[in-house]
């Protein structure tokens, strides 16, 4: 009966991974009654581990009066067992480079991961003058790692969930259980746990369910390859999740303020650095409202340019067939063509195609009449203050509302331009990150997180955390009054 029962659970293996030609099934025999099937894919399970771990100790079975896996599972030195009483988690275990093993009715599993990894990287996408330059990777535990080697701590907790029928990725959420809302956390966890998807193959694929509720263009969920940035998050009641296979870890909740102004500014003087969220505000107002400004300013408002700078214009228009929306179209359309390809093509020739397509089609646009020179100054200037947001999903977000402004201005001028600041206001102030509001700290207003996020101050004066992000242990620095 028992010879059976383990006949059948290898029967078992064989069809599920029929078609797999990573599937090694060893059987050892210990003596004339007894088999022994050690079970393992060679593409996640790394060789080496399971001749040490596992072949080399079979051998003590021999010597022990009664042959159990639950006894020599104390002497197998993997670093993680797990001894199998359902049967239908074997397939997760086999697909994440555990070893199984099988004697009589019993199973298991032992950790012999192939490392199929690379070294800490520098960080790339957001990087900085000042700080730690290591990144995240590929591997969720060296990932946990990066950020608990930044925080010791016991109220640091680490739940681990699986997602996807095909995929089975593994998913790290971290908070501190001292410090972050409750509500924020169930809010997490509760969407997790409704997730039903054949499969997670990265942070962003993830984040896109934390997204469902928005009907907005604005990313509400913060992506992160920099350990520093989830340790100093985590820190102020945030939410952190890691995705294994993705060097990307996701921040809840995340607002408005928190894509403008990166947490590298914590490195740097708060004086100096105030400078530089203030000209990053103006970029972000500048680079959606300028060109919808310029023809409001042509079109029907002519008399707020000096005469002298109207006339230079009327002459530089003067051989354009075409209307300044006409222009305004043409520019963004090439522009957002270049920004594509560059993004598209390899690193090291990329940024050469986009400048030289720039010069060579701006500059036979112009001589062929099709735009005005300050055309291509407006759309350059668009640009380049768009250039210093690298989040993807808010250039999006500033690419459309570009556009409403330009067809505001276009139809109604300067009225047009106040409306699609009272929609934009209106439109941002109705969105929620985990139910929780993304224009937050500006509506509503919490002096705490102002002064962490979109404007800094002495820290000596930065000593509590945010209202809504921490319901409890307040105070970042002094101790908290029991």
């Amino acid at each position: 009966m028992v010879r059976d029962v383990k006949n059948k659970i290898v029967e078992r293996i064989k069809k599920e991974f029929s078609s797999n030609v990573d599937l090694v099934i060893k059987p050892i025999k210990i003596n004339s009654l007894k088999t022994i099937y050690v079970v393992y894919l060679e593409s996640v399970s790394g060789s080496d581990k399971i001749n040490d771990y596992i072949l080399k100790n079979l051998t003590i079975l021999n010597a022990l009066k009664k042959s159990t896996l639950k006894n020599i599972s104390y002497l197998i030195p993997a670093p993680n067992t797990v001894i199998i009483d359902n049967y239908d988690k074997i397939e997760f275990y086999i697909t994440n480079g555990f070893t199984i093993v099988i004697l009589n009715d019993e199973v298991i599993a032992l950790e012999t991961k192939s490392e199929i990894n690379r070294s800490v990287p520098e960080s790339t996408t957001e990087q900085a003058v000042y700080g730690p330059k290591d990144a995240f990777t590929e591997n969720i535990q060296i990932n946990l790692g990066l950020v608990k080697r930044r925080i010791k701590s016991h109220t640091l907790k680490s739940l681990a969930y699986v997602v996807g029928r095909k995929t089975t990725t593994m998913l790290n959420v971290l908070y501190f259980s001292d410090i972050a809302s409750m509500d924020n956390v169930n809010e997490v966890i509760k969407t997790i746990k409704e997730i039903d998807i054949d499969g997670i193959t990265d942070s962003g694929s993830l984040a896109k369910f934390f997204e469902l509720d928005n009907n907005s263009h604005f990313p509400t969920v913060l992506k992160t390859e920099r350990p520093d940035t989830v340790a100093t998050a985590l820190l102020a009641g945030k939410i952190a999740i890691l995705v294994d296979t993705s060097p990307f870890a996701l921040i809840l909740p995340a607002f408005f303020g928190d894509f403008i102004n990166p947490i590298t500014d914590n490195y740097s003087i708060p004086k100096n650095i105030n400078f530089l969220k203030i000209l990053r505000l103006s970029c972000l107002i500048f680079t959606m409202v300028v060109p919808g400004l310029y023809i409001a300013i042509i079109n029907f408002n002519p008399e707020v340019i000096p005469t002298s700078l109207l006339i230079n214009f009327a002459i530089q228009r003067s051989d354009v067939p075409f209307p300044t929306i006409v222009e305004a179209f043409i520019m963004l359309l090439l522009c957002e063509i270049l920004r594509e390809s560059d993004f598209r093509f390899p690193s090291s020739y990329g940024s050469a195609i986009s400048i030289l397509g720039a010069l060579i089609i701006g500059e036979a646009a112009v001589s062929a009449g099709i735009v005005s020179p300050i055309m291509i100054i407006v759309i350059a200037f668009t640009f380049i203050t768009s250039l210093i947001f690298p989040e993807q999903e808010l250039n999006s977000a500033i690419r459309k509302w570009r556009w409403i402004f330009l067809l505001l201005a276009t139809v109604l001028g300067l009225y047009g331009i106040v409306l699609a600041i009272i929609y934009f206001l209106i439109n941002i102030t109705e969105i929620t990150s985990i139910k929780n509001p993304y224009f937050y700290p500006i509506a509503p207003y919490d002096k705490n997180y102002l002064h962490e996020s979109l404007f800094k101050v002495k820290i000596s004066k930065d000593t509590k955390r945010s209202s809504l992000l921490a319901r409890k242990n307040m105070k970042k620095q002094g101790r908290n009054k029991v």
